[in-house]
């Protein structure tokens, strides 16, 4: 799933991918439940394990995306998170999984390391959140 995921970003894009990804998905359930979790603590970790022993190495968006697709559709709640920052006078980007609001597939300070843009609606528009990142 990750080369197909990643290949379809390159040639359909975010907002295609992703919605593609949700088809057919039960409601997911936020919930509090240590064995959820747990669940999706050893989901990461196979997503991880693909990623890095896979023929195809997949960048940070197809880890993620497929992992919350993966966390979605088994009922668990969970939100793929996007952030920005600007390092040496370089853009950069970076996508990651939170259930619960615990980082599952990066360092627990990934959002302190690069500013999370909220979807469309949520808060500023899209320009007001990635000025700060312009020169």
């Amino acid at each position: 799933m990750l080369p197909i995921t990643a290949l379809g970003l390159r040639l359909l894009g975010f907002k295609t991918v992703q919605s593609a990804l949700s088809c057919g998905l039960p409601a997911p359930v936020y919930s509090k439940d240590a064995r959820a979790r747990t669940r999706a603590q050893q989901i990461a970790k196979m997503v991880r394990v693909a990623a890095v022993y896979g023929r195809f190495g997949a960048t940070c968006l197809p880890q993620s995306m497929v992992l919350w697709r993966f966390l979605q559709g088994q009922g668990i709640g969970c939100h793929l998170r996007l952030g920005a920052r600007r390092e040496n006078g370089n853009f950069e980007a970076h996508a990651w999984v939170e259930v619960d609001g615990v980082v599952l597939n990066d360092a627990a300070d990934v959002g302190e390391r690069f500013r999370p843009l909220e979807p469309e609606g949520r808060g500023q528009k899209t320009d007001d959140r990635i000025e700060g990142f312009r020169n």
